[in-house]
């Protein structure tokens, strides 16, 4: 197995820059093999990733140099691979500790609202979705903590959507779905995932004769009676973490745990990591890539593909409700 290998040594002072250095190893998954050596798997990211490094320490006056190599005498690549679980088994556990003490302790004052008890579950919740998310992304050998750890955020997120669902915020927000009738929606052409997902979600739930303008620019100004999605300074639009589809629900006040299942192989396929890893979501992808493969036609794409995701809402709606 090939692995890069990265030697440094920095000077003394200023002393922030060594704690400076450390954190940022920590941040792209590095592990320390032995004093001022560092590894990583040799893969494209990790390479450029590293190199930045090296270049960080050589304009702070210190010395680094990066090497491809193989483990032949001394560690193999087994021990190798068990201090990348250990470091990741760690950081798995401090957010598990974490969204134990969320189940424990949340709950609703005796003087406060439903609305405002939950905005700060979800607070909570969404950090630690946070968590997971960047260490799932430095999980190179896919840690067995990992499954356990996302199981239980799942959990968390679940009886979120559960008590969300009677929340009357939630009830308001749907009632203004009334109010995008009549709108015409504007995305980026070439239409993929994110966004052919939305116009599902539009004229499924907000108006069922949406029409679409698909543009060519990601900055566009829109006209009266337009609303843009998945672009530059959208209506809706990815938020942090959250796919536009993500977004989309939250705003429209969408409770369906199915369609939140939905938007989680969404999440994923759009922002290409394994947040939630539904065995679902491999073959929704493959089912969109043929799709766009097939049509280059934005309207095609959305007609094509709302068949699938019907289909897909239906499956989690009648696995929740056998």
């Amino acid at each position: 197995m090939d692995w890069l290998l990265l030697i440094h040594q920095i000077p003394a002072k200023p002393t922030y820059f060594r704690a400076k250095i450390w954190r940022r190893l920590q941040q792209l998954g590095a592990v320390p093999i032995k004093q001022s050596v560092y590894a990583m798997p040799h893969k494209e990211q990790s390479l450029e990733d590293l190199t930045w490094i090296v270049k960080e320490i050589t304009d702070g006056g210190g010395e680094a140099t990066m090497i491809q190599a193989r483990f032949i005498e001394g560690l193999s690549d087994q021990q190798v691979v068990g201090l990348f679980h250990a470091a990741r088994g760690s950081d798995y556990e401090k957010i598990a500790a974490e969204l134990r003490a969320l189940r424990d302790e949340w709950h609703c004052q005796a003087d406060e609202s439903a609305s405002d008890c939950l905005l700060g579950f979800r607070t909570r919740l969404e950090k630690i979705r946070k968590q997971f998310t960047d260490v799932v992304r430095i999980d190179f050998f896919k840690t067995p903590e990992q499954l356990q750890v996302h199981a239980a955020l799942n959990d968390l997120e679940t009886t979120f959507i559960e008590h969300r669902s009677t929340e009357p915020a939630a009830l308001e927000k749907s009632a203004g779905i009334s109010e995008l009738t009549g709108k015409t929606w504007v995305t980026r052409e070439n239409v993929y995932v994110d966004r052919i997902a939305c116009a599902w979600l539009i004229r499924r739930y907000a108006d069922s004769d949406a029409r679409f303008r698909f543009v060519a620019s990601s900055r566009y100004s829109p006209e009266p009676g337009e609303i843009r999605y998945d672009m530059a300074k959208a209506e809706y639009t990815h938020v942090m973490d959250k796919c536009s589809f993500e977004v989309m629900i939250e705003r429209f006040g969408l409770t369906d745990p199915a369609l939140a299942q939905v938007a989680r192989v969404i999440h994923d396929i759009d922002l290409k990591d394994a947040t939630f890893s539904l065995p679902e979501t491999a073959g929704v992808q493959a089912l969109f890539d043929g799709i766009t493969a097939t049509t280059d036609d934005d309207m095609e794409r959305i007609n094509q593909a709302s068949t699938v995701l019907d289909n897909l809402l239906a499956f989690f709606k009648s696995r929740n409700n056998p």
